[in-house]
């Protein structure tokens, strides 16, 4: 049989407390990436699979109000993307599970945009923002780089799909290869 091998076995409280949350630092996130042999160029071009997808509401609404208990809204939030924002996910939470793009400007392409979009400090999760709004971050390099250069985010995102994919292989006896991928054997 063909595949990759899969533990026996999850533990999402492992899962939740080693993948980074929307809402987590800079720091604490290239901690993790460190944690599993990963670096700060694996962080970048990771992120930029955030160029589609959709985030709900409840997941980054308090950038939109409550930024950090100060009654204020995120500072780095674009002020005209924080208006759209704020309509589509409105203070009394009555929008919670509304789904938005994480790339405002091409949700459903696989591109560089989403670097233009931190640039632009249109990034919808703090997670992301936080790689180019973070004051003197060595990801800041990567971000322009990857905008400007959409070949060089394709390359890296390739090798740091490669690395990640690396993490924790399983050999011989150990786990299974699945027949079907969301159930143990």
């Amino acid at each position: 049989m063909l595949g990759r091998r899969d533990g026996r076995n999850a533990n999402q409280s492992l899962a939740n407390t080693s993948i980074p949350a929307p809402t987590e630092g800079l720091t604490n996130i290239i901690q993790k990436f460190t944690n599993v042999g990963l670096n700060s160029t694996d962080v970048v071009a990771l992120s930029g699979a955030h160029t589609f997808g959709r985030a709900r509401c409840a997941t980054f609404s308090n950038r939109l109000f409550n930024f950090n208990n100060t009654g204020q809204p995120d500072p780095t939030l674009n002020t005209t993307y924080l208006a759209t924002l704020q309509q589509a996910c409105p203070q009394n939470g009555s929008g919670s599970s509304n789904l938005n793009n994480l790339d405002p400007t091409t949700p459903d392409g696989f591109d560089n945009n989403y670097f233009s979009n931190l640039k632009n400090n249109n990034g919808l999760l703090q997670s992301d923002q936080e790689l180019f709004s973070t004051s003197g971050a060595t990801t800041i390099n990567l971000v322009n780089a990857f905008a400007s250069n959409q070949a060089t985010f394709f390359q890296n995102f390739i090798q740091s799909m490669i690395k990640m994919g690396n993490i924790g292989i399983l050999t011989g006896t150990d786990g299974e290869i699945r027949k079907n991928c969301r159930l143990r054997n």
